[in-house]
C-alpha cells in the first residue's frame, strides 16, 4: 500500500491522497466488505436497501467520477460481508461508524437508499460533526405504525417466502438472515418511521439533506400509499430549513439507482459545492 501524500485542494486546504482499498472492517462480531476509491476528493459513504449490495451503487459512482471519494460497504449478511448475531438498527450505525474510523473519514457526504436512507438521517442527527450532508434516495419518510394483527402478517409472509431466500439473495431481496430475522428488521424499521419516532428526529437535523423520490409504488406497498409518503415528506421540508426535495424522478422505488442515478449523483454534487460550516 503507497503512502498517503498531502495535496492542495481548490480551496487551498490540505487533503490526505487515501490509497485505494478494498478488504474487511470488523465490529462486534462480523467483518464487512468495504471498498474505498481513495483520492483526494470528498468522502460520499453509500448505505444500501435492505437487503442490497454496494454493487447497486455503481453507476452513481460513476456518474460522480474521479473527483470523489467512494467507499461503499455490505451491510451484516448482506453481499461479502459475514453474518452476526445483532441485526438491529442500532447495529447498523454502529456500523457506519466503525467504517468511517477504520478509513480515517473525518466528514462524509452520506447517499442512503431506502433502508439505507434512514441509516443516513438518524446518524446525520446523532453525529453532524461527522457529517457534511445527506442524500435520502427515496427513503426516511414518516409511516404509520403497524398493529399486531398487521405485524402478524408480516412474519407470516417472511415465513411463507423464506424457501425463495436463496434465488432472492442474488437479486438483492434477501440477506443470509432467517425468516423471522428478516421480519425482524422490516418491523422495527416501520416502527422507527412512526410520525411521533421520526418527526422529532427530523426536526433535530441540522446538516443539509436532500431528498430524490421515486414515483410509484414498490414491493411492499401500492402508488396511493407510498406518494401519500412522499407528499408528507415534501411538506416537513417546507418546515425545515436544512431539509429540501432535490428531485422527483419518474422511475419507481426499485428502479431509481439504475434509472435515475444521475439525479442521485447531481444531489450529491450541490452538497459537495455548498458553502461548508466547521
Amino acid at each position: 500500500m503507497r503512502t498517503p501524500t498531502i495535496t492542495e485542494t481548490p480551496a487551498g486546504a490540505a487533503a490526505f491522497d487515501v490509497p485505494a482499498w478494498s478488504g474487511t472492517v470488523r465490529v462486534d462480531d462480523t467483518a464487512l466488505a468495504v471498498s474505498d476509491t481513495g483520492g483526494t476528493g470528498t468522502a460520499v459513504v453509500y448505505l444500501n436497501g435492505s437487503y442490497a449490495d454496494q454493487s447497486h451503487w455503481r453507476r452513481v459512482v460513476a456518474d460522480l467520477g474521479d473527483g470523489y471519494r467512494h467507499i461503499r460497504y455490505d451491510e451484516r449478511a448482506r453481499g461479502k460481508s459475514a453474518t452476526a448475531s445483532d441485526y438491529s438498527f442500532e447495529a447498523t450505525l454502529r456500523d457506519l461508524d466503525a467504517v468511517l474510523d477504520a478509513r480515517g473519514v473525518q466528514r462524509a457526504i452520506l447517499v442512503g437508499w431506502s433502508y439505507g436512507a434512514m441509516i443516513a438521517v438518524h446518524y446525520a442527527e446523532r453525529h453532524p460533526e461527522r457529517v457534511l450532508g445527506a442524500v435520502s434516495v427515496d427513503g426516511a419518510m414518516p409511516v404509520e405504525p403497524l398493529d399486531d394483527a398487521a405485524k402478524a402478517k408480516v412474519r407470516g409472509l417472511f415465513a411463507r417466502l423464506s424457501p425463495l431466500f436463496p434465488v432472492c439473495r442474488r437479486l438483492g431481496l434477501a440477506a443470509r438472515m432467517s425468516a423471522v430475522q428478516h421480519a425482524e428488521i422490516n418491523l422495527e424499521l416501520i416502527d422507527l418511521s412512526a410520525p411521533a419516532a421520526f418527526l422529532p428526529v427530523l426536526d433535530r437535523l441540522t446538516v443539509p439533506t436532500r431528498y430524490v423520490l421515486a414515483t410509484g409504488g414498490n414491493l411492499g406497498a401500492d402508488e396511493k400509499t407510498i406518494e401519500g409518503l412522499r407528499a408528507v415528506i415534501t411538506d416537513v421540508a417546507a418546515d425545515h430549513p436544512h431539509i429540501r426535495i432535490a428531485a422527483k424522478v419518474p422511475s419507481n422505488h426499485s428502479k431509481i439507482l439504475r434509472k435515475d442515478h444521475r439525479a442521485v449523483a447531481a444531489t450529491v454534487r450541490e452538497l459537495a459545492t455548498a458553502p461548508r460550516t466547521v
